[in-house]
């Protein structure tokens, strides 16, 4: 990884095991893989002074707010898997490395990706339901989350953030930005895929994330930057369907 990093100027860290809902399954070798992963690309970028990119989750937020940022209390953040809580421990990782070794890194928490891209995953929630919707299967939702908000990002929104970041030369010290395109119900999400396959059914089930709390992620302070959302839900749905098809 060393010789590799060679004359780079910034690192973007997405390497990680993902899905949150099956973390729980491995959660060791995810915090093995995940937490050790990210100090290996962190301490190389402090001892080389390269600015880093790290991707973090908005799933580290269990608050009973209505609406959460990034100024949040740490009774706020509560997250609800090993995946999750892995996350808040990289992101303690490089805010240290930034005040004691004088790391620049920008931590982004993520909302649940959604839209179609070359390697898109159908493990969460809009692309599982697209994928199950188009195979005539019933749309497996947890019990406690049809009517719960949580925040999502088009993928190509995710894209341009990175980008926007880089070219706005945001990498300075430790800054933290929510980065997600809306928050949304499950309802919401598949009321829209019905509008495109209306004969969807529903399956509800039980999961070990049961997090009963509904709640909005601001996205404010990263639109303060300049930074402009475009994606739309169901212009994405409609592509993932008519992709899946």
């Amino acid at each position: 990884t060393s010789d590799k990093l060679e004359g780079i100027d910034t690192v973007i860290h997405l390497a990680a095991i993902t899905d949150a809902a099956n973390s729980f399954s491995n959660a060791s070798e995810l915090e093995k893989n995940n937490y050790n992963s990210t100090k290996i690309v962190a301490d190389i970028c402090s001892e080389r002074k390269i600015k880093l990119i790290s991707i973090s989750s908005t799933s580290v937020y269990g608050t009973q707010k209505d609406e959460v940022d990034e100024d949040c209390s740490e009774e706020d953040l509560l997250p609800q898997s090993p995946y999750a809580e892995t996350k808040l421990k990289e992101e303690e990782l490089v805010r240290n490395l930034s005040i004691n070794e004088g790391l620049d890194v920008t931590c982004l928490r993520l909302g649940t990706i959604f839209g179609i891209s070359p390697g898109m995953r159908f493990h969460t929630a809009v692309n599982k339901f697209c994928w199950q919707a188009v195979f005539n299967k019933p749309l497996t939702i947890w019990t406690s989350a049809y009517d719960q908000y949580r925040p999502y990002l088009d993928i190509d929104d995710a894209i341009r953030a990175i980008a926007h970041i880089i070219n706005n030369d945001l990498i300075d010290g430790f800054s933290l930005f929510n980065v997600l395109t809306g928050n949304f119900t499950v309802k919401e999400v598949v009321d829209t895929i019905k509008k495109t396959i209306p004969n969807a059914k529903i399956d509800f089930v039980e999961a070990e994330i049961m997090n009963q709390l509904s709640y909005k992620v601001s996205a404010e302070k990263f639109i303060s930057t300049g930074f402009e959302f475009k994606g739309d839900l169901e212009k994405s749905i409609l592509q993932t369907i008519d992709l899946i098809r």
